[in-house]
């Protein structure tokens, strides 16, 4: 009886799980039974109606390798939601519009590996590399009515608060990569702003923190539910959250009227520190990589050259791989070394601040060993030569030069209630500059009679000084504003 007993188990256990078929999954669709909440997510929103857990990719013993990296994206997704009817526009939109994703995929596909492997190092949820398909349908140089800018639609303020340069040079939020950071870095303190709910800090991502918070002190007052579902908010912002919910779900159970993209697992572009200032021209032309390219990939430079105090970080077509064997990296990034006794692979790529890998691609090993008096390439410590074109001599490009604007100074006593922020939007002024004319650092406090230094266009009239009037914190100031209208 017993030996029966455990055939009967050993049989169920290696039982396959029968796949659902397309009437399982419209099924699950219809009724919206979705995955069991985040951990922080349960914390928050302990009232919210209980969903039995559908398991929607199977887990097997032993995982293959993922190539494809929507895949990997797909697996690691981990939000629930609760089902509404606002969530089922949301899916009823996408559902009709089955190519969507594959279409604006094509645009985030040379950047989107860089944003998975920074939000895997950070920890964050994988939802977060579908936020700049809900923002701006991944639009690099996307600018609102309201001026949030870029593929994750970061306004002035926010931007320069997270380490973002602004100038004439340039503008960081149309850098994909560096407005990644600055936009994660923005959520993760949001996240901590509210307890660990990420419905909350999206909601507060896109309409401002003290917005969010309002709402849900009203509710506490009121004996109301605090979940996200249950506030009241901006419509566009009351749209927002479910749209990316609703991506994330059609993504976990792999709906089959939604087409998912495909893309390699691995970095189709790599960025790169040319290390001094350089011209679109001359770049496109050591490089191998024409210079519309090169401006497609970079929407970031607004010139045709970089400032001269940078960043001259540049992102470039091609994988690592492909990179390292280029002839223009191995010719400015690469240089010989002869094998001396003792010396290691390792310990050359200490001392030329490499990898082993890199090494061996560059020289086309398969093994570590080496031996003394082989040649081997390494990473360089060579420069560039001049990579700028002057203008002012070339006979065959005209550049205008725009006479520089003349200035007053003008003096501004600081009142109750001021702030570099409120002061730099009066008068029409960059925080930066601000900063630089009185020699001040961002977390300088301002006291009540001290004096700034301002340098104002010359043929303005003097500007009136700003009302005095309590502020919030400088954190509390930096508001996403309704940015677009909905689809």
């Amino acid at each position: 009886m017993i030996g029966l007993l455990i055939l009967l188990l050993c049989a169920c256990q290696s039982t396959k799980p029968k796949a659902p078929t397309q009437q399982d999954v419209a099924a699950i669709s219809q009724s919206l039974l979705l995955t069991q909440t985040t951990k922080e997510n349960l914390k928050s929103n302990s009232e919210s109606t209980e969903i039995a857990p559908v398991k929607v990719l199977p887990e097997v013993a032993k995982k293959p390798k993922i190539t494809d990296l929507w895949l990997r994206i797909s697996t690691k997704l981990s939000f629930a939601n609760d089902p509404n009817e606002r969530l089922k526009k949301r899916l009823n939109w996408y559902l009709s519009q089955p190519n969507y994703l594959v279409s604006v995929s094509k645009r985030a596909s040379p950047y989107l590996y860089h944003i998975v492997e920074e939000i895997e190092r950070r920890n964050l949820p994988m939802e977060l590399v579908l936020l700049p398909f809900v923002e701006s349908d991944f639009r690099p140089e996307a600018v609102s009515s309201e001026h949030a800018v870029g593929a994750w639609q970061l306004v002035n303020a926010t931007a320069y608060h997270f380490g973002i340069t602004t100038d004439r040079w340039y503008d960081g939020r149309k850098d994909v990569l560096a407005s990644t950071h600055a936009a994660l870095e923005y959520l993760s303190y949001l996240h901590k702003r509210f307890n660990g709910n990420w419905l909350h800090a999206l909601a507060a991502y896109n309409s401002g923190e003290g917005r969010v918070k309002k709402a849900i002190a009203r509710n506490k007052r009121r004996g109301k539910s605090t979940n996200f579902w249950h506030l009241s908010l901006p419509k566009e912002t009351a749209e927002y959250v479910p749209k990316l919910m609703a991506l994330s779900y059609l993504l976990q159970t792999e709906h089959p009227n939604f087409k998912r993209p495909k893309l390699p697992n691995y970095a189709l572009t790599s960025p790169l520190d040319i290390g001094q200032q350089f011209d679109f021209s001359i770049l496109a032309s050591i490089s191998g990589v024409r210079k519309a390219a090169l401006h497609k990939l970079n929407p970031g430079y607004l010139l045709h050259e970089s400032s001269p105090n940078g960043p001259h970080k540049i992102l470039l077509p091609f994988s690592e791989q492909s990179l390292i064997k280029s002839d223009f990296f191995q010719r400015y990034f690469s240089q010989t070394y002869t094998v001396r006794s003792n010396d290691t692979l390792y310990r050359l790529a200490q001392r030329f601040n490499t990898s082993i890998s890199n090494i061996k691609l560059l020289n086309n090993k398969q093994s570590d060993m080496i031996r003394i008096g082989e040649v081997l390439k390494v990473k360089q410590t060579q420069k560039f030569g001049n990579l700028l074109v002057d203008y002012k001599i070339s006979p065959y490009v005209a550049k205008v030069q725009q006479p520089k604007p003349l200035t007053m100074e003008f003096h501004h006593t600081i009142n109750d209630g001021d702030s570099l922020w409120k002061i730099s939007k009066h008068y029409k002024v960059s925080v930066k500059d601000l900063l630089v004319w009185n020699e001040l650092n961002a977390s300088k406090v301002l006291k009540p009679g001290k004096v700034l230094i301002l340098h104002l266009p010359k043929a303005n009239e003097t500007p009136k000084k700003p009302n005095k009037s309590v502020f919030l914190s400088d954190l509390e100031q930096l508001v996403k504003p309704e940015t677009r209208s909905n689809r």
